[in-house]
């Protein structure tokens, strides 16, 4: 979702459009998994006891698929160009790819968290519903 609601926030950007998205796509990534990690050291955990260098690392590794999902909406941004895409077509092609990273990403946590079938769906039916409502905004603010 982070990643959709960049590239709608992004709008027009300066003179290098492709290169100025994917910069921040990558880079809101980096900053979301830094503050992610620091929330998780130092919320509840600080409150107990500091953290060693192995829960700092454990906590950092858990975090890392928030920048791991920012990369494939960069590479399609990336390669529009290669697909014969204008900047607003480039865009378009990275938030679908975006919002099929979120349903991915969700149907592999409840996977991955032992989820029934049914559960499963219903996870990727409401991340589905969340991009598209994303899509939409992005038609609505007629970027």
């Amino acid at each position: 979702m982070l990643a959709a609601s960049v590239i709608v926030g992004a709008g027009t950007l300066g003179s290098f459009p492709r290169l100025e998205l994917m910069l921040l796509l990558l880079l809101t990534g980096v900053v979301f998994w830094i503050a992610h990690v620091h929330a998780h050291l130092f919320g509840a955990r600080l409150a107990q006891r500091p953290p060693d260098r192995a829960v700092v690392l454990r906590v950092c590794r858990e975090e890392w698929t928030i920048v791991k999902a920012a990369v494939p909406p960069a590479l399609a941004v990336a390669v529009g160009p290669v697909l014969g895409l204008d900047v607003q077509g480039g865009q378009w092609f990275a938030l679908s790819v975006a919002v099929a990273g979120q349903v991915g990403w969700s149907v592999a946590a409840a996977r991955q968290a032992g989820a029934p079938g049914r559960l499963l769906v219903l996870s990727a039916l409401v991340n589905l519903v969340l991009g598209l409502v994303i899509l939409a905004s992005k038609l609505w603010l007629k970027h």
